[in-house]
């Protein structure tokens, strides 16, 4: 359910795009994403970073997308938050004594510190990639196009990284009855 949450923005400004056009798709994706927020921190009474970070890179591109009449802008906006992530994953190695994804996931696998860097240099090289593939469809091909990859390419992707990094690590995953029946 939290998955089909945070794609809410990217849903509403697909299905914006398709009935309208990218202006009113950015601005239902802004709309969207302040909700999104703000419903979390009423709930939660807490916010999200992600939700955080989401919202406010897509205030900057979409605010410039629609101020300037410019799409160009809001096509930049996935690199930019995969490029960001990058860094934060990259700025993990040297910032606190574990890399990022170990923070993240160490309470359910036990791995090497090995296992660990690889595993971050991985969502590094990933987020790196998928935002220059981002560029390379938005610049490449037509808007409706872009679109579509947005939507459905990118989660693909995403997705099928995912998939892989849970086989790379399922050696890793402890079987909890196991490690409560030994002495």
């Amino acid at each position: 359910m939290k998955f089909l949450y945070d794609f809410f923005p990217i849903l509403l400004f697909f299905i914006a795009y398709k009935m309208f056009d990218i202006y009113v798709a950015t601005g239902v994706a802004m709309a969207a994403a302040a909700v999104q927020t703000f419903a979390f921190w009423f709930k939660h009474r807490r916010f999200e970073k992600m939700h955080l970070v989401t919202l406010g890179l897509l205030l900057v591109f979409g605010g410039l997308t629609l101020i300037l009449h410019d799409p160009v802008f809001i096509k930049w906006k996935p690199t930019a938050i995969n490029w960001l992530f990058a860094i934060v994953f990259l700025g993990s190695h040297w910032i606190g004594d574990r890399p990022l994804v170990e923070r993240m996931m160490s309470h359910a696998i036990q791995a090497p510190r090995p296992v660990w860097l690889r595993l971050s240099w991985m969502w590094v090289t990933f987020f790196i990639g998928i935002g220059l593939l981002n560029l390379y469809v938005a610049f490449n091909y037509p808007e409706e196009t872009w679109v579509n990859f947005k939507l459905f390419g990118m989660l693909g992707i995403t997705f099928a990284f995912v998939i892989g990094q849970a086989f790379y690590l399922s050696r890793y995953i402890q079987d909890h009855e196991k490690v409560e029946e030994e002495p």
